[in-house]
């Protein structure tokens, strides 16, 4: 896999307002958020696109996640709700080609995502 932003964040080559990490997982807040509450959980383990995850990473991802709920419970997002959004590729939106999961929270959100 390619250099990436994210990959340079988690060698703290560019400073991120970093929200959670463990061993195998980086939280951080997006840079241009889409609502309230937007921060990013992305694996430190490079994986390009959802589509190039194997059952070998099936708990990470889920882990991913586990994780970002647990975050939205700690700020108080989860009885009014959230959304968790991973995007794939060009079409599906995916900017940075190693997988990021979004949580978005503080505002209501709508269908289709605008």
């Amino acid at each position: 896999m390619s250099e990436t932003l994210f990959s340079k964040i988690i060698r703290r080559e560019i400073a991120a307002d970093i929200v959670y990490e463990d061993d195998e997982i980086l939280a951080f807040r997006d840079i241009d958020p889409k609502a309230p509450c937007h921060v990013l959980f992305i694996p430190k383990t490079p994986i390009a696109t959802l589509d190039d995850a194997g059952p070998e990473q099936a708990a990470l991802l889920g882990r991913l996640m586990l994780e970002a709920a647990a975050y939205a419970r700690r700020e108080g997002f989860a009885e009014r709700g959230y959304r968790v959004v991973m995007n794939c590729r060009d079409e599906g939106g995916q900017s940075v080609y190693h997988i990021h999961l979004h949580l978005l929270a503080g505002r209501q959100m709508g269908w289709p995502p605008g």
